[in-house]
């Protein structure tokens, strides 16, 4: 009887297996076509100078001589990347964890309106409407809010001005952010054992602070550790919300992120060659990252 209620079990955990499997596929096949590939095919393109229309032609570390030493614009990137990604990556990502745990403390049905209300930003084009909020006339809404207290005496020029134009980007970044990071905690805010919590209580845990740095921090650490990861990769790619708000180039390349300088290289002068170099270079500062943050993140599991 053992032998049998054995043969069903290992029967089953295959068929279930089997179809998680097919679930992910769609999934795994776009993925891998769409992004593993391109950044496996963008590394050896990093050694060559390639147009797109001849041959690639190798040139050995040429392309990350000339980003080091004679691009300005790309060292001036860098600048503008590390302050967008030290503002907006640590930002976000407490951000997202404190909107996750204040959504998860409402009632159940109030969970899923709040959810979709700040997730909706990040995949929505809400860049028009952040364009008339920062409008560089009277009636845009925060020049009209600053002039009727008296702060300011004119209209400022938010998305033309090199002065605000990076804060500004931030500040949308930052709105837009709260992405799949945002859904893996407030996911693991949902599966944490109930049972954890009477165990605090007979403990002595007193309240909802101490339980949330005593049981639930160190319950959510995969999640937390995804989420982190999510929230790097949005900080230092972040090129998107900068066109589409102040165009490309912005004024004294203010909010010229190293992926905007890719993104002019790639897509603007076809020299695809120098923009795989400088993306093997952002890849590779990524990944060091990210593995500093798994590090911090996992140490003591």
């Amino acid at each position: 009887m053992k032998n049998g209620s054995g043969k069903k079990k290992k029967s089953l955990y295959k068929t279930e297996s089997l179809e998680c499997w097919l679930m992910l596929a769609p999934f795994m096949i776009f993925f891998i076509i769409f992004t593993v590939v391109p950044v496996v095919i963008s590394l050896p393109l990093g050694f060559t100078n390639f147009d797109m229309v001849n041959f690639p032609e190798f040139v050995g570390l040429s392309n990350f001589k000339t980003l080091f030493l004679s691009d300005r614009t790309f060292i001036h990137s860098i600048k503008v990347t590390l302050i967008f990604a030290l503002f907006s990556g640590p930002v976000s990502y407490v951000l997202c964890f404190l909107l996750a745990w204040l959504i998860n403390e409402l009632p159940s049905c109030l969970r899923t309106v709040f959810t979709l209300i700040f997730y909706i930003p990040s995949m929505a084009g809400v860049y028009t409407v952040w364009q008339l909020i920062f409008s560089g006339d009277q009636y845009g809404y925060v020049n009209a809010f600053l002039l009727d207290l008296g702060i300011i005496t004119s209209a400022r020029q938010w998305l033309t001005d090199a002065n605000y134009i990076l804060f500004v980007v931030i500040i949308v970044q930052l709105w837009i952010s709260l992405g799949a990071g945002f859904l893996a905690l407030r996911a693991g805010f949902q599966n944490i054992d109930k049972s954890l919590y009477e165990a605090g209580a007979i403990e002595g845990i007193k309240n909802r602070w101490q339980e949330l740095f005593y049981i639930t921090v160190p319950a959510m650490k995969p999640q937390m550790l995804f989420a982190a990861v999510m929230q790097i990769v949005s900080a230092f790619t972040a090129d998107i919300a900068a066109r589409n708000l102040v165009g490309f180039p912005s004024t004294d390349y203010a909010a010229h992120t190293v992926m905007t300088h890719a993104y002019d290289y790639g897509w603007v002068r076809y020299e695809m060659g120098y923009s795989s170099a400088i993306c093997t270079v952002l890849f590779i500062v990524m990944y060091a990252v990210n593995k500093l943050i798994t590090r911090i993140l996992a140490k003591g599991d």
